[in-house]
């Protein structure tokens, strides 16, 4: 299993009109203001809008429930245009606009028109969730800088940052951005947190292999952000033992692939400049998403292989369906395996959970909360009686010069959004 997490985008902006050309799955062309106004979803320009997308703004785009205070979020407000109603396919069925490659990999396999962020979390409590199946008392918000301690890499347990975190009782607290070890260390200082179980340490207990392929090449500031998410570093027993010689380079996993060294489940981190994350390219993140899947298609592993591509957050651009109760908003997914069945949409309600549930019962695994436990697995997205191995066609497209200029001058745009 490989799980692609990219950032920052809503079902409605990536395919949402590639569902109303297709006449297959749940998507919208044209979007709701609070005030009631209806607004057609934009072409997109390949440099996504800096929206703000942390859980209050997110609680202010669903606006219980109605999907119509999109336009009250900062960066997407009238004197901003309206920057989040928009859509990365064109009207034109022959325009895939800035996501050629998904749009091809979603209509020749699966798309979940039903999954929903698991909390209304900004990326680090994303992260942090994608592995536990909890936030384990985190309230979403990513770390903060806090008066003190010398500054370390990231956002976990080796960053000196705190977090919100809230008891079982009381108002939200301020505490070291880390999941603390069995024995409780890990966190900077003294900490309530408690130590979890995450998909990694099932991994380890039933003998599985496992990679994060997030490990960046660079110190912050020189475009390796990539360790703002790479997970481990979150978690205490993951960045101070043994674990965390499995986090590895992300381009790695083109070799892997290739060499069919490919683990048992590989959790994929973008790059910054590849994760399509607000303010960079949709474009060259597309061309990441084909040359991972391409190079897994062509290797080895592929007709035992399943790939799920999708999203940490809404980023926060419009979508028009309320999520399930105590979830967030919904996002892209695209399940691509020979196994997975061809043109299909599934419209079971699914979360990142159900990413956790389909390893767990796959590898017969000990669910690692209620959350996992009792989420819906993607079981309708597959036939395993008769696989499909024959690969589809992805291509690299080159950025337009003025992009390419654009992002040479703007290349660490971003990484300090506080939203992430």
């Amino acid at each position: 299993m490989v799980i692609l997490f990219q950032e920052n985008h809503s079902f409605d902006e990536v395919l949402g009109y590639l569902c109303v050309q297709d006449h297959r799955c749940d998507g919208a062309r044209i979007g709701t203001t609070h005030d009631g106004r209806l607004i057609r979803l934009a072409v997109a320009n390949d440099i996504p809008p800096p929206v703000g997308h942390g859980p209050p703004q997110q609680k202010q785009a669903i606006n219980g429930g109605r999907m119509n205070g999109f336009d009250l979020v900062r960066g997407c407000r009238a004197a901003d245009r309206y920057g989040c109603y928009v859509s990365y396919v064109t009207p034109r069925p022959d325009d895939l606009g800035s996501i050629p490659n998904l749009a091809v990999l979603a209509r020749a396999f699966v798309i979940s028109d039903r999954t929903f962020e698991s909390h209304l979390n900004a990326s680090w409590a994303a992260h942090l969730d994608l592995v536990a199946g909890t936030n384990d008392g985190f309230v979403g918000w990513n770390p903060k800088t806090v008066p003190g301690p010398t500054l370390g890499e990231g956002w976990g347990c080796d960053s000196y940052l705190d977090a919100k975190w809230k008891p079982d009782s009381g108002s939200s607290i301020d505490v070291p951005s880390c999941v603390p070890a069995r024995d409780g260390s890990g966190p900077y200082r003294p900490s309530p947190v408690s130590w979890v179980p995450t998909i990694m340490d099932r991994m380890d207990q039933a003998g599985l292999s496992w990679h994060i392929y997030g490990r960046p090449t660079a110190k912050r500031g020189q475009g390796a952000s990539t360790y703002l998410i790479t997970i481990c570093p979150t978690f205490a027993e993951c960045l101070n033992g043994p674990q965390r010689q499995n986090v590895v380079v992300t381009d790695q996993i083109y070799a892997d692939a290739q060499q069919g060294k490919l683990p048992a489940l590989s959790i994929v981190v973008p790059k910054h400049l590849e994760s399509q994350h607000n303010s960079q390219s949709m474009l060259a993140g597309d061309n990441y998403i084909g040359r991972v899947v391409s190079a897994i298609m062509h290797g080895p592993q592929w007709s035992s292989t399943a790939i799920f591509i999708t999203y940490d957050d809404c980023g926060c651009f419009y979508d028009h369906v309320p999520p399930p109760p105590g979830m967030g908003i919904r996002v892209p997914m695209v399940i691509v395996s020979p196994f997975a069945r061809r043109g299909y949409t599934d419209s079971h309600p699914a979360s990142f959970a159900s990413m956790l549930a389909f390893v767990e019962r796959d590898f017969d695994l000990k669910p690692l909360s209620l959350q996992d436990a009792t989420a819906y697995d993607y079981h309708q997205s597959f036939d395993f009686t008769s696989p499909t191995s024959t690969p589809v066609k992805l291509v690299d497209h080159p950025l337009p010069d003025w992009e390419t200029k654009w992002f040479r001058e703007h290349l660490h745009d971003g990484e300090d959004d506080p939203d992430y």
